[in-house]
């Protein structure tokens, strides 16, 4: 092992001991997005088609007159995109805490980047 492969090893066990949880767990998030071949949420732009991976943080029922939503929060660890189903008012097992991944085309509503109706695939619980 060379000198420079010591301070990155250094470095980085250091780097893992003075993160706080919330940097860990998008560390890892980002890790596991990746293995699954995702697109990070952080380099989505709009127009794109693409498939996400992470975990949902919030999912939220907004009943409108003319539509009723169910749109959930997915972070992968470098971004926040949300999911909006139309018409829904529950699907099984999009709740907040549950990983999954998303595919569909990338829009922007609010200065936030959305996927309406995405087709997803559930990962199971951990």
């Amino acid at each position: 092992m060379t000198i420079d492969e010591r301070r990155s090893t250094l470095r980085r066990f250091f780097q893992r001991l003075t993160a706080s949880e919330a940097e860990l767990d998008a560390e890892e998030l980002q890790r596991e997005s990746a293995e699954c071949g995702a697109t990070p949420v952080g380099v989505c732009h709009r127009g794109q088609t693409a498939a996400v991976s992470g975990r949902l943080r919030t999912v939220v029922y907004t009943p409108r007159t003319n539509l009723p939503t169910l749109e959930a929060d997915l972070y992968d660890g470098s971004d926040v995109i949300t999911l909006v189903w139309l018409g829904r008012r529950h699907i099984a097992g999009i709740e907040p805490g549950r990983q999954l991944t998303a595919r569909g085309r990338i829009a922007v509503r609010d200065d936030r980047k959305v996927i309406y109706n995405p087709h997803y695939e559930l990962e199971a619980p951990r």
